[in-house]
């Protein structure tokens, strides 16, 4: 596989309570960070530990 082009093109649009989306995104901040980020970050750790790790 090439070069990565860090251009993202693909969205996951999920459901949750807007309370806990609300909190999250508070947290997210207030650690100077953002809930996409964090999310992309849990994404590529599930996968290594239980997919393929690509």
């Amino acid at each position: 596989m090439g070069k990565k082009s860090g251009k993202k093109d693909s969205q996951l649009v999920l459901r949750l309570d807007k309370a806990e989306r609300d909190a999250f995104v508070e947290l997210c901040k207030e650690l100077d960070t953002s809930a996409a980020r964090e999310i992309r970050a849990f994404i590529r750790t599930f996968m290594k530990e239980h997919g393929d790790g690509k």
